[in-house]
């Protein structure tokens, strides 16, 4: 996992100078990266798109914006950061007194040595970001103000990647790549979700997964309103967001509260000791409130460490590429997997021989576990098959009564479907 985790911090490293907004040339080169990993296929949807109650807006590019001083230095450099600029700000280019100036300055008072990520996607604004202690530190005088972007028709970009399954029946796996310089909230989600890809690609899974990197809101919106006809094929989903930091894992529900992701994320969870949160819904936070909107209420929950806006650092310069830890990172994709795994294995049984308990020792099935260094705790899983494989119980639901293992209860399970006792 050390060397994964690696791996997917480089990603982090090498996404993290880009400028990312819900549309434009960030997006695609990410997009074009990521590709170089997993194959996608691109999406782009024109200007003036309308998707569900939204329309896709104009597309923003930006190729310089700085702030100089009277002496012409740049004190404020998009060339820096990409979070020196306020998202989508329109073109400007002005000579005007700091007066006038600080109209359109975002700081963060309480951490003086930060600079905040501010957009402003729907109104035509223009603004700079910058460290509190820069702005303290600047003389009066006229300021030289340049932003050189764009504003005009163009498309909205998003990317799939699918894992052929056993069954059409899909399980989506969403992240969202609209965020500028920011490791945590954004590429560690896009790197755990593409190093997810690449692992399941190496199996043969039984549902078919769908990896969705899409802009927030809109992006997840367009991607909803693009595929209305087929959502029934959607059985189950996870957001991937600020997944690399240090702090315990987060599951939050999905808005029915009681969806087999759910069910299936807390059970790997509490399994596995690790130390996390199981949150209620909210319709706030990521996209997982698109996909859990009342007209498609999908089971789709959202897996991050730390919550957006938990930490100080969110939606700052300080969440940078030394905030997400490999460690960190490995351990989400690890919980993935793990909960992909018993989502891809939890199935309904019935028994074949549910008049009275069938003798399992002339079926050599106490034989097979002889040496095993939990015999009595996969004789208990195979009695508890046995016993709950009514057509109505899933492997979850023998785990979850039972006490035991997902992994001790499908291996029970398969035992008795080769004895011929249980069939799915």
């Amino acid at each position: 996992m050390t060397v994964l985790g690696e791996q997917m911090h480089a990603l982090v490293e090498r996404l993290y100078p880009l400028c990312r907004s819900i549309t434009g040339d960030g997006v695609r080169a990410t997009l074009d990266i990521v590709g170089e990993y997993v194959p996608l296929q691109v999406h782009e949807v024109p200007t003036g798109t309308q998707v569900l109650d939204w329309t896709v807006p104009q597309e923003w590019n930006i190729r310089d914006a700085y702030i100089a001083d009277p002496t012409g230095r740049r004190v404020v450099d998009f060339a820096k950061s990409s979070l020196h600029v306020l998202g989508y700000s329109v073109p400007v280019a002005a000579t005007m007194p700091l007066a006038e100036l600080r109209a359109h300055l975002h700081t963060l008072p309480d951490h003086p040595t930060w600079v905040p990520y501010r957009t402003s996607y729907y109104t035509p604004e223009w603004g700079f970001c910058l460290a509190q202690d820069t702005l303290d530190a600047l003389p009066e005088g006229d300021y030289e103000v340049r932003i050189d972007s764009t504003l005009a028709d163009g498309h909205l970009t998003y990317a799939e990647h699918m894992i052929p399954g056993q069954v059409p029946d899909e399980v989506i796996v969403s992240c969202h790549v609209c965020h500028p310089s920011l490791a945590n909230d954004n590429l560690a989600g896009i790197a755990v979700a593409t190093f997810l890809a690449r692992a399941l690609a190496q199996e043969t899974p039984y549902y078919t997964y769908r990896f969705v990197y899409a802009p927030g809101t809109i992006g997840a919106i367009t991607w909803l309103a693009r595929n209305a006809e087929r959502i029934d094929q959607v059985k189950h989903g996870l957001v991937l967001a600020c997944a690399g930091d240090r702090g315990q894992l987060t599951y939050k529900r999905s808005r029915r509260g009681d969806a087999e992701i759910d069910r299936v994320l807390r059970h790997v969870l509490t399994a596995s000791e690790r130390p996390h949160h199981i949150a209620e819904f909210t319709p706030y936070g990521y996209d997982e409130r698109q996909y859990c909107s009342p007209g498609f209420d999908l089971g789709v929950g959202s897996l991050s460490r730390t919550p957006y806006a938990g930490y100080p650092e969110y939606h700052t310069s300080a969440d940078n590429p030394d905030f997400v830890s490999p460690e960190a990172m490995a351990d989400t994709l690890a919980v993935c997997r793990e909960a992909f795994s018993v989502l891809d294995r939890n199935r309904r049984y019935l028994n074949l021989s549910p008049y009275g308990e069938p003798q399992l020792g002339r079926r050599g099935l106490y034989d097979a576990l002889g040496g095993r260094s939990d015999t009595k705790q996969a004789q208990m899983a195979m009695l508890w098959v046995l016993n709950l494989s009514d057509g109505q119980h899933s492997l979850l639901d023998v785990a979850e009564r039972s006490g035991l293992p997902f992994d001790t209860v499908a291996v029970a399970a398969g035992a008795l479907g080769a004895a011929g006792l249980i069939k799915a």
